[in-house]
């Protein structure tokens, strides 16, 4: 079924059901249409923000129309001198408590919004302090169980707290933002 033309639509390129959940549950309340599409994107090496730029272009000529990408996750986890970040939650909460006794973190989410194969992408980022802890909680969603924000891990919370505070809603807000304001100038 087709949205509604004054509906703003985005083809956000992901595989992860986890991912496409979470993006649907913050930005579809605005009014934002989330399509899913799995594209192959090259594996890009460099700052964060210019992978996700890069990975934004060549999405964005593959689907032909506009496209949202992100950054993996995995890649966007920062902590102090830790970076033996891995896949298994534990095992990166236990790798990390060896290394260090700084157990702050930065969860970090860059996301690349597109209009489509001829528009620059523009880069929104969004950053949730907290810190690695013993993996607490379902471990259905990557690292979730290791990151604690203000006492709960973001597996422990229920996933529409989580979609209030996480790094990935700073970011989505953002783009939403952006999206909201430029529907108020295409309507002037």
């Amino acid at each position: 079924m087709a949205a509604a033309s004054s509906s703003p639509e985005v083809n956000f390129i992901t595989g992860n059901a986890n991912k496409l959940r979470e993006v649907k549950a913050i930005l579809e309340p605005a009014g934002i249409v989330v399509r899913s599409q799995a594209v192959e994107l090259p594996e890009l090496q460099g700052e964060i923000e210019d992978v996700t730029l890069e990975k934004c272009r060549v999405a964005a000529r593959q689907v032909g129309g506009p496209v949202l990408v992100e950054t993996p996750v995995s890649a966007s986890m920062r902590w102090g001198v830790c970076r033996a970040f891995t896949s298994s939650a534990t095992k990166g909460s236990t790798t990390c408590s060896r290394r260090t006794r700084d157990k702050s973190a930065e969860a970090v989410c860059t996301f690349a919004f597109s209009k489509g194969p001829d528009h620059e992408p523009l880069l929104f980022q969004g950053r949730t302090p907290g810190k690695i802890v013993p993996a607490r909680g379902p471990g259905h969603f990557g690292w979730d169980p290791i990151f604690e924000y203000e006492g709960e891990t973001y597996a422990e919370m229920d996933p529409a707290a989580k979609n209030k505070i996480s790094h990935r809603f700073r970011a989505l807000d953002k783009v939403r933002t952006w999206v909201e304001e430029g529907m108020k100038e295409d309507k002037q």
